[in-house]
């Protein structure tokens, strides 16, 4: 007698998308879940693991657990965010999704959607918005009231629908929607709106969203007006008042339309001002991705100063990075070498400047130098000879840098003692 054959899987879904999946979970780490397991932990049975996650989302049997709700404060203490995180086998099962989707939406995606995708970053978006700054007069600074937590779940699934023909994520995309919260004392929270920021499809489907509901209705209702757009941040350049508030008042309708809602306190209209413009609003600057565009003296080719609008580190950004470095407690640890403290914090120090010493580096310099003014107290705690003596201290450290340049990632380029 002839064996039979095993039972075809309803979905099929390749493993090796399964593995790659797994493996971009574990080189971004992350925190667990509900179940409290960790990478390490379900590795120890990993291709079990692996195994049973294919085989439930090939049979059409997966389904997620709650999300665990995490609570992060915001920026500058405005209250907390919301994350969700889901267990490392519910991101690998949104990961796969994400591989399969991603590839059909990601081309037809508008080139100034800039968050999320691959090859582009939120310098790229600063760098745009910098140049039609100076282009145009006036720009709306764009902000939706809980954009992750009220998207239209109706809405999101036909966006997905019109990019694939595979059951199964349509299947998996509405189950991850509706998965509830799971708060720290155990209750879920049941949600009827909204996809928890924080989960590896969330970023995916906020673009898929906003791109109908913001991109293509810009491109339509007015393709001379330029816009960039980070997820759900976003920044509209007018050439005149008159219009900012025409395409300001029809982007707040759109919004009510497809379920959001803009931030009537956060959202506004600028001026940019600078040595060409010089009429006055009552805003004059905004924020965005971490950087404040405001009018700033600058210096010509030919020498000559001017004023610019340009951005630089935003003032929340720098508060962030003086928080981070006084946790540091650089003066008190007198039981290392300088050398130490280098390789301590240097990888820290260089994502700050890599980012925000892209535009306008000298307004981040003045965060850096402080640095130096902790090393100046750590070598008075660390030395007998420098003890009282800050001057003698700060004397010393100017001596370690022309020595050393390249000790500190902050004195490689330029803010030195």
């Amino acid at each position: 007698m002839s064996k039979a054959k095993p039972k075809e899987k309803p979905f099929e879904i390749s493993k090796w998308v399964v593995w790659d999946a797994y493996k971009r979970v574990k080189a971004n780490q992350g925190a667990a879940g509900v179940d409290g397991e960790t990478i390490a932990e379900f590795e120890r049975d990993l291709k079990g693991n692996l195994y049973k996650l294919w085989n439930r989302m090939s049979s059409g049997s997966y389904f997620p657990p709650p999300v665990r709700e995490v609570e992060i404060p915001k920026a500058e203490g405005k209250g907390v965010r919301t994350l969700g995180v889901p267990t490392v086998a519910d991101r690998i099962a949104q990961t796969v999704v994400r591989l399969y989707l991603e590839p059909e939406v990601e081309p037809l995606f508008h080139p100034d959607s800039y968050g999320y995708r691959p090859g582009r970053s939120a310098l790229d978006a600063v760098g745009a918005c910098r140049q039609r700054c100076w282009k145009r007069d006036w720009v709306i600074d764009l902000d939706i009231r809980a954009f992750f937590d009220s998207l239209d779940h109706e809405l999101v699934l036909r966006a997905v629908s019109k990019h694939t023909k595979l059951r199964w994520i349509l299947l998996y995309v509405e189950r991850w929607l509706k998965a509830p919260l799971q708060r720290e004392d155990g209750t879920l929270v049941r949600r009827d709106r909204g996809s928890p920021q924080g989960s590896a499809i969330s970023p995916l489907l906020a673009n898929l969203f906003l791109h109908y509901a913001f991109d293509m209705w810009m491109v339509r209702t007015f393709p001379d007006v330029p816009f960039e757009r980070y997820a759900d941040d976003g920044v509209v350049h007018c050439a005149s008042e008159a219009q900012a508030q025409e395409v300001l008042d029809a982007i707040a309708e759109r919004m009510v339309e497809v379920g959001l809602e803009l931030h009537l306190d956060k959202t506004r209209i600028v001026y940019c001002k600078d040595t060409d413009r010089t009429g006055s609003y009552e805003h004059e600057r905004f924020d965005f991705l971490g950087y404040t565009f405001r009018p700033r003296l600058a210096k010509s080719k030919h020498g000559n100063f001017f004023v610019n609008f340009s951005p630089a580190v935003s003032d929340g950004a720098k508060k962030a990075i003086g928080r981070e470095v006084r946790s540091w407690r650089l003066n008190c640890r007198s039981d290392k070498t300088l050398t130490d403290l280098a390789r301590m914090f240097n990888p820290i120090v260089r994502g700050w400047i890599n980012y925000y010493g892209r535009f306008y580096k000298s307004e981040l310099f003045r965060v850096l130098r402080r640095l130096n003014e902790y090393l100046v107290r750590w070598a008075m705690r660390k030395y007998k000879r420098l003890r009282g003596h800050p001057t003698r201290a700060a004397k010393w450290l100017v001596r370690v840098a022309r020595r050393d340049p390249c000790l500190f990632a902050h004195w490689q380029v330029g803010a030195r003692p």
